[in-house]
């Protein structure tokens, strides 16, 4: 039933684009192709026709943009106008543009794209509208808009399709305005303090002045190796010993690492350099740039992020490292001796470290741990170990720590600062060490870069220097909880199935270990309603309804498209039993499912999650293994969410997941063991299944939220 209902709906979706080539073929045949138009007078936008109307009324005004409603009444209609200000209503009458006029009106589509010419009145009901006396269609939508069939509410499909996205979502809109009166703002700001805006390369054979893994590309004119870019800091550098002494950069970098609400892995960073001055300006700088770009853009220096109101008017909180770990955990490690001092906190306090870090190393991993979440409004944290500050100046008084801030605002980092290293001897030492780290393992650590060196040896005054995440100050400035809402084309996984020679194949659509595609015995609705005879509590329901999304999910993601339905539905009837016989999950599901009609298919990958607990069926399918793995870890993400101010998983990091899946008496009923488990069958580590669970789980998370709504009604 639900394989012919989606039949139905394709087919219905095909008639309509059928007919809407049909209608600009008859166009194009009549000599009218709207696609031969090249341009078109626009003499007002909807927000000034809104806005102004007692100077515009009665006057004659031109507006285009994207049909968004129609409504035929006979001789007269009305409809929806969309520019980029918003949308303006129009009177569109059979007797004011002419009867064949009007009847090729009525034939337009949602999305076609108008002008229409006229002048400004109000309706009897009161609404600023503009009185059509001409009509032209100047682009015909041979596409149905999402809202007319099924919504956009997948995020997916936003992020993939920002287009249409910033069509159907007014609020899209208005956070990219947003962000590009952000940039503006703050060029403005810096160019009247003096600074000289530049360009420096992307591709480069050294990516050097970040803690990254770059990606790497060949340069095939000169047969060479290079990378992308980390970090905009060593270029830059080189124009400040030129005796350029004020610049900055807003570029693109490019970072090999993962995705999660605060990293994507290309991004907007900023960096300026100051001649002269220390972190102590750098400081000065940043707190009165933030507080101008937000009252210009935003008109007011307190501004709404998530649950709290972030103050960027009064002065921001400034506190050291060890002073900052010393107020949240009572540790002061100017008093911790040495490395081995520090590892046996760390011990104690069940911090993870690596073999090769030192005391430094392990404050900076205390601070992390145990400081950043508190950090809520605006602190500058400042004097880090010189350990994780290979390119900073150190302090004159206390030499295992450098100038250096970051910016903490929400518990997120949003700038970070030095008082430039200018000792080319000490630099070359910091170098070595970098180099070092490298050899023991850390793929992020620098390599040396002679010609900057060379820079250096000829002399660099001595500099402050910062680098601005633009995208996180964009979220801020505009409540977004993920970097992906401020990125018009953030990074997507292909939907393009990986071939069978890639290194990490999967297999192709509906290639289950050789089976042909499976389809669903049973509707999604019937699913629902058998769920619902067998589960009463809410929570259970909340359950089900996560992991069928996240289930969806992980169809798509891994190429199994056509199944995204059985996958579906298997994971809303996971647990169909466990409510009424939790002694027998599992093995009661067979026959609550066999008496729906549930194929046997679906039943065994229903059971297949309980390998180990009520089923020695072993997942042999990549779909059982999903289950196995994303059933329990659910539960685990869902728990960290509810303890995030927001309740939500929409600024839920891998980092946190991984602090509380240590962290044994949290959430203790979601075993550590299945999800570890899951990991090692499905091939991945950790960290990905984290990282692709919570992406799964932000992709549903509304609609769960407004299913569980409708049941409370």
């Amino acid at each position: 039933m639900a394989e012919i209902q989606n039949q139905e709906k394709q087919q219905d979706i095909g008639q309509l684009l059928k007919v809407r080539r049909e209608k600009l073929s008859a166009l194009q045949q009549a000599g009218r192709d709207p696609f031969q138009i090249t341009k078109y007078n626009v003499t007002n936008h909807s927000s000034e026709i809104r806005e102004q109307f007692e100077s515009l009324e009665n006057k004659q005004v031109s507006v285009a943009g994207r049909l968004m409603s129609k409504r035929i009444m006979g001789k007269a209609s009305f409809c929806h106008v969309q520019d980029l200000e918003g949308m303006v209503q129009c009177y569109v009458a059979r007797d004011s543009i002419r009867e064949e006029a009007y009847a090729d009106f009525k034939k337009y589509d949602i999305g076609d794209l108008v002008g229409i010419e006229g002048f400004v009145f109000k309706t009897k009901t009161g609404e600023i509208s503009v009185h059509a006396e001409k009509v032209t269609l100047l682009s015909k939508s041979l596409q149905v808009l999402p809202e007319k069939w099924h919504g956009l509410t997948n995020t997916d499909i936003r992020y993939r399709q920002r287009y249409t996205d910033l069509i159907m979502n007014e609020d899209v809109r208005k956070i990219f305005v947003a962000r590009s009166r952000i940039i503006s703002c703050i060029r403005r700001y810096l160019d009247d303090q003096g600074f000289l805006e530049v360009e420096t390369p992307m591709l480069v054979s050294n990516a050097g002045g970040a803690a990254a893994r770059p990606f790497e590309t060949h340069y095939n004119a000169l047969n060479e190796d290079v990378k992308l870019r980390i970090s905009l800091e060593l270029y830059l550098k080189r124009l400040i010993v030129g005796g350029m002494e004020r610049v900055y950069e807003i570029g693109r970098v490019f970072r090999n690492e993962g995705l999660d609400t605060r990293h994507n892995p290309e991004f907007t960073l900023m960096e300026l350099y100051q001649a002269y001055t220390d972190y102590n300006g750098m400081m000065d700088l940043t707190e009165n740039m933030f507080r101008h770009v937000a009252k210009e853009v935003c008109g007011t220096t307190t501004v709404p992020y998530a649950e709290e109101m972030i103050d960027l008017g009064k002065p921001f909180e400034r506190i050291t490292m060890v002073d900052a770990v010393k107020k949240y955990t009572g540790i002061d490690f100017d008093e911790v001796p040495d490395t081995e001092a520090a590892k046996k906190l760390a011990d104690e306090k069940e911090v993870h470290y690596e073999e090769r870090h030192v005391k430094g190393d392990i404050l900076n991993l205390f601070f992390e741990e145990f400081v950043e979440e508190h950090l809520i409004q605006p602190t500058f944290v400042m004097d880090h170990p010189v350990e994780v500050s290979p390119l900073t100046k150190r302090k004159p008084d206390k030499p295992d720590y450098v100038e250096r801030f970051e910016l903490f605002i929400y518990g997120r980092e949003m700038c970070n600062a030095y008082s430039e290293l200018n000792d080319p001897i000490d630099q070359r030492e910091r170098f070595k060490a970098q180099e070092a780290a490298l050899a023991a393992g850390d793929e992020e650590a620098n390599t040396t870069d002679e010609d900057f060196m060379n820079a250096l040896e000829i002399g660099m005054p001595p500099t402050g220097g910062i680098g601005y995440g633009i995208d996180r100050l964009v979220m801020l400035l505009t409540n977004q909880p993920a970097i992906r809402d401020v990125l018009l084309f953030p990074t997507m996984k292909s939907l393009k199935k990986k071939s069978a020679g890639s290194a990490k194949s999967v297999k192709k659509d509906g290639e289950d270990n050789g089976a042909v595609a499976k389809k669903s015995s049973i509707t999604r609705e019937q699913a629902f309603e058998l769920l619902k005879k067998y589960n009463k509590e809410p929570f259970h329901i909340q359950h089900a309804l996560t992991v069928e999304g996240v289930m969806r999910w992980f169809a798509k993601e891994l190429g199994y498209v056509s199944e995204e339905e059985f996958w579906g539905i298997t994971g809303l009837l996971h647990d169909i039993d466990f409510e009424l016989y939790p002694e027998e999950h599992c093995k009661k599901a067979p026959e609550l499912l066999r008496e729906a009609g549930v194929s046997e298919d679906m039943i065994y990958a229903v059971c297949s999650h309980g390998y180990g607990l009520c089923s020695e069926e072993e997942p042999t399918l990549e779909m059982e293994k999903v289950l196995y793995a994303a059933d329990e870890l659910t539960g685990l993400i869902w728990s960290c969410a509810l303890m995030r101010p927001s309740k939500s998983t929409m600024d839920l990091e891998t980092k946190s997941l991984k602090k509380k899946f240590k962290d044994k008496r949290f959430a203790a009923g979601c075993s550590r063991e299945v999800i570890a488990k899951g990991a090692e069958r499905l091939g991945w580590e950790l960290d990905e299944l984290f990282e692709k669970t919570i992406l799964a789980m932000r992709s549903c998370e509304e609609a769960v939220a407004k299913a569980m709504e409708k049941e409370a009604e």
